[in-house]
């Protein structure tokens, strides 16, 4: 058999990617699963899902069309309101999800049960079902009837990798037992013969509604998050912090809630018009110097908002400690104060009357409630709650007692010494409150151990009753101490018991007005977000982008948020993308001018427009932007183990078959993977494609590329829709000059010998490059150049210096001319062939 070229293997996979007539004709073919009498009755949506640690991962098979939906892994909160919005749309005839389970998911669960409006099937699988290689294996095994039935193994991995993520873990083992109840049920075949495996003729991203569609690559890529280890080494095995990322300069928050709200702002940008002019009037507000006393009283009383979620955990477990009563009481003191701030402000802003109104007079009594109870004082002392004196007048007196206890207790030890043995020099009465083996310790006498007091009968004294012995000191009950006992009782365990009962009512009062304390938490935590981002805008001098419903995209001198803090001189560069003119952009340039930094700078203004966050421009106007797709260079993926330039055809498969006319798709030196000819011919053909569609389907692009060719060729259509940009350099003498300047055009040069001197090749080795690419360019032949090593080079003077000294100069008959030509250079060369 003929073995497959590199060009073959990228044909094939290519026809694999796009396979959209070969699905519908499968379709169409599958279609008789639907069409037997009856079947129609057994659609189903079956929705499988695996929630930890915060995250939820989740896919749907659509039995209609046959298509499985897949969500990458994303974070959520304890009430799963993600998951809530997914079965909403969805609306799921079965869930399948594993037997164990976080929490979290049980309440979910529990509430989805008690909901007399929709009920789906629950399937519960173990949780063995679910591990990630038995997935793959499930993957790759189902029954894809678009793909050819000679297909390997490798080259299914390779495609499967290009329709769905293998980074996203959850989604994947969510996947695998979606596959199990599919098989288990033949879901759509029932009525066929079982060796017809049910047919998976789609694979589709799903993402919710008004949600913006961003992958784990773009936000490496962008640098939108980046985790660094963290250089204290007491912290190494502790976790990581934020390095230098869009989200390690924007967060400011003074809340750990707050910080955490906005990372999930940042994986979740929205298209909603609404939440996003929400967000900006309360940015724009505090933005304004004549608001920073505001802000700054704001944000020193968010930093005793602490965790609401924990405390009211402990409290309904009866595990509170006085640190958590603490923390409670600064926590609903600074939620007084911050809604008390927030009614002076204006009540035209949304946030601040949901603040005004929601931080309900349940925080004023609880404050007042605990201020009034706990004596935290005394609490820290004693390491104990401790009630405070006029809340219960049994207590207040049994704490009487307990404070002249002491004078009273030596009295007795003085009369019980006048009753003792002469010998004992003194004496005292103690109180041990424990219980041991159902019986009180209580007061007990204690006395010194003498010399002659040796063994056990030597304790032994008339009236009173050994115990133990400790520390040298016997232990007594007399008749007093039981007297003491009987009369005192046990004041320490019954003042604990008492103080434990009014923590009790205290406890069941607070936990009564649980949701004035969750709403104090959200709106706190969407309070510190908003002032972290306008303290950065206003630092960093961004500005409130103006948002609007239709397709363009306009920046006028726009700045890339990273790279202004690291350069000391940044050039600002705008960009518009309209309607029907400019969607595509083809960006030449020399290496290291600027073209990278330039699709980064885009795509990270307009992912901050869509988190509500001010941009680094003069001026902005965001469309609507239904997702983010980057082919840019990224890390190996081990976990399928493909080649980078494999990696790079998924990203580009994934960009042209999921990107719609609302999308920003950003590629950067797409097809430099693979030799020129098969990757120019890659690129204009994914440019090509883009051209080609129907004006409202075509997204805006920005493809900066070293192929000039792809342009000077002639090799995509001519278009309105296409724009040729570059970046201004100037070249002084040999030195090349960056201006960092967009403008329209086309680079005539890549400059490649001047950025390689920049870079500090060898002088000699740029040249030769040089003289080597100018013969190429004219078609001529290029010759090698054989360098003799420094021994050869001294063999060969040294012959010719012997030749001249063996030379008679004195023989009339000696021809010089001959000499030199015949003999002397003549044996130079063949003593060199020679060496």
């Amino acid at each position: 058999m003929k073995k497959k070229t590199t060009f073959h293997r990228l044909k094939e996979l290519s026809e694999l990617i796009n396979c959209t007539e070969l699905i519908a004709r499968e379709r169409e073919r599958c279609g008789c699963y639907g069409n037997r009498e009856g079947a129609f009755e057994h659609l189903k949506v079956l929705l499988s899902v695996l929630v930890q640690h915060g995250q939820v991962g989740l896919c749907f098979y659509d039995s209609q069309d046959s298509s499985l939906h897949y969500m990458p892994d994303t974070p959520d909160n304890q009430e799963l309101h993600l998951l809530v919005r997914v079965i909403q749309e969805v609306s799921p005839h079965v869930i399948i999800t594993s037997a164990k389970q976080e929490r979290s998911m049980t309440r979910f669960l529990q509430q989805l049960g008690s909901n007399p409006h929709y009920r789906p099937e629950v399937v519960t699988y173990p949780y063995v079902d679910f591990g990630l290689e038995v997935s793959k294996q499930r993957l790759l095994s189902a029954h894809l009837p678009f793909l050819p039935a000679c297909i390997s193994e490798r080259d299914k991995l390779s495609y499967l990798s290009s329709c769905i993520s293998f980074d996203s873990s959850l989604m994947l083992r969510a996947v695998g037992a979606l596959l199990k109840c599919l098989d288990r049920r033949r879901v759509g075949v029932e009525l066929e013969d079982s060796s017809v495996g049910v047919p998976i003729l789609q694979f589709h991203a799903y993402t919710l509604k008004g949600m913006v569609y961003i992958d784990s690559d773009t936000y490496s890529v962008l640098q939108i998050f980046k985790s660094e280890l963290h250089p204290s080494v007491y912290k190494l095995h502790s976790g990581e912090k934020e390095g230098l990322s869009l989200y390690g300069i924007l967060n400011r928050c003074k809340c750990k809630f707050g910080s955490k709200l906005l990372r999930q702002w940042f994986l979740q940008p929205t298209q909603d018009l609404k939440v996003l002019k929400r967000r900006q009037e309360v940015i724009r507000f505090f933005t304004s110097p004549q608001n920073s006393d505001s802000l700054r009283t704001l944000q020193s009383s968010l930093r005793n908002i602490r965790n609401i979620p924990t405390l009211l955990r402990r409290m309904t477990l009866s595990l509170t400690k006085v640190t958590d009563w603490q923390s409670l009481y600064k926590t609903v003191y600074s939620a007084v104060c911050i809604r008390d701030t927030a009614r002076h402000l204006p009540q035209s802003i949304q946030l601040f009357r949901d603040i005004s109104e929601g931080f309900s007079d349940d925080l004023n009594y609880i404050t007042s409630l605990i201020s009034r109870v706990v004596d935290f004082e005394a609490s820290l002392a004693d390491n104990r709650f401790t009630v405070k004196p006029n809340v219960d007048p049994a207590i207040d007196e049994k704490k009487r007692r307990m404070m002249g206890l002491s004078d009273f207790l030596t009295d007795v030890a003085r009369r019980e010494l006048e009753h003792l043995d002469a010998r004992i020099p003194s004496c005292c009465v103690i109180y041990i409150p424990v219980v041991q083996d159902l019986i009180l310790i209580g007061f007990l006498l204690s006395v010194p151990r003498l010399p002659n007091m040796v063994e056990k009968k030597d304790f032994e004294m008339e009236g009173l009753d050994f115990l133990f012995l400790s520390d040298d000191r016997l232990h007594y009950r007399s008749q007093r101490t039981r007297e003491l006992n009987e009369f005192l009782g046990d004041l320490h365990c019954d003042i604990r018991d008492m103080e434990m009962a009014v923590m009790a009512h205290l406890q069941s009062a607070v936990l009564e007005r649980s949701d004035s304390l969750f709403k104090v938490l959200d709106l706190a935590a969407e309070l510190d977000c908003l002032m972290a981002m306008s303290s950065a805008s206003q630092e960093y001098n961004y500005t409130s982008p103006k948002l609007a419903s239709n397709r363009k995209i306009t920046i006028t001198q726009g700045r890339h948020p990273l790279l202004e803090l690291c350069s000391p001189v940044f050039v600002a560069n705008s960009f518009h993308s309209s309607e029907s003119e400019g969607r595509v952009k083809i960006i030449t340039g020399p290496n290291s001018s600027g073209k990278s930094i330039y699709l980064k700078q885009v795509g990270l203004i307009v992912f901050m427009a869509l988190i509500g966050s001010d941009v680094p421009a003069k001026e902005a106007e965001i469309g609507l932007v239904d997702g983010i797709f980057t082919c840019m260079q990224s890390r190996e993926s081990v976990s399928v183990g493909l080649s980078t330039f494999m990696i790079d055809l998924n990203q580009m498969a994934q960009a042209l078959n999921s990107s719609t006319g609302n999308s920003l798709v950003l590629i950067d030196e797409f097809g430099k993977g693979t030799n020129t000819v098969d990757g120019l011919s890659l690129l204009a053909a994914s440019i090509s494609y883009w051209l080609g569609k129907a004006l409202g389907d075509v997204p805006h692009v920005l493809v900066a590329t070293n192929f000039h060719s792809v342009v000077q060729l002639s090799l995509l259509p001519s278009s309105a829709l296409l724009s040729l940009l570059t970046l201004e350099t100037a070249v002084d003498g040999d030195e090349l000059v960056f201006l960092y300047q967009l403008k329209e055009g086309i680079c005539q040069s890549s400059y490649a010998a001047n950025i390689a001197t920049l870079a500090g090749l060898p002088t000699s080795l740029v040249q030769r490059a040089v003289e080597v690419s100018e013969l190429y360019r004219a078609g001529r032949p290029i010759k090698r150049t054989e360098k003799a090593s420094l021994e050869e080079e001294t063999k060969r003077c040294q012959f010719v210096v012997e030749k001249f000294l063996s030379l008679n100069l004195e023989d009339k008959d000696l021809d010089v001319q001959r000499f030199l030509k015949e003999e002397l250079l003549p044996s130079a060369g063949d003593l060199l062939n020679r060496s």
